[in-house]
């Protein structure tokens, strides 16, 4: 039988609007985040979804708990789905960061796989815990389809991790708010059935 996993990012924040980096920082979801995660939640009104999980953080949970709600599914929190720590970065703007940490930000755009932001971490360290928590939920769901609200850094790392690039390339990877990326996994092989999918906000 084909399991089938969703990796959703989360809705819009009052930072993501502004272009702040959020990191660990426990931000909510604004108004038209809100709207997002209801236009998701009615696109997956008849999945057959078993289980839903999240990030510990506030802005992921709620996204999740407004898809689970239509399905009576208590939504489980795992710390290791959330996004990368930003560090001293976290609450900044692009423009703030451009102009205090020039050298950083370079290697942020060009090999993001070296950053490590101060008081942060490194997307190799995201990449394998995430990907721990991924296995782990597989493995406690076997056969069943699953839904996952994470961070857009943190699913971009993780399908480098599954199409067994180099994080170099996860720019190529970017998730838009309550954006679905789905995941086949068929007799132990994991495929990627679709990426960054937002047709939920185009209607």
């Amino acid at each position: 039988m084909v399991q089938r996993i969703y990796l959703v990012r989360h809705g819009q924040t009052i930072w993501n609007y502004e272009h702040r980096y959020q990191g660990h920082t426990d931000t909510e979801l604004s108004p038209e985040g809100i709207e997002q995660a209801i236009a998701l939640q009615k696109r997956m009104l008849h999945k057959n979804l078993t289980a839903v999980y999240s990030s510990d953080l506030k802005r992921a949970y709620e996204t999740a708990r407004i898809i689970a709600q239509p399905h009576n599914i208590d939504v489980k929190v795992c710390s290791g789905l959330r996004e990368i720590n930003f560090g001293v970065w976290e609450g900044l703007t692009y423009t703030d960061i451009e102009q205090n940490y020039p050298d950083l930000l370079k290697l942020w755009l060009e090999t993001p796989h070296l950053l490590h932001v101060p008081q942060g971490e490194s997307f190799p360290i995201v990449k394998e815990r995430a990907l721990k928590s991924i296995k782990e939920i597989i493995y406690s769901n076997h056969k069943d389809d699953v839904l996952i609200v994470s961070h857009g850094g943190t699913i971009a790392a993780l399908i480098c991790s599954l199409e067994g690039k180099s994080l170099m390339e996860m720019w190529q990877y970017k998730q838009s708010n309550t954006s679905v990326t789905t995941l086949i996994i068929n007799k132990g092989n994991i495929t990627i059935e679709s990426i960054n999918d937002v047709s939920h906000l185009q209607s």
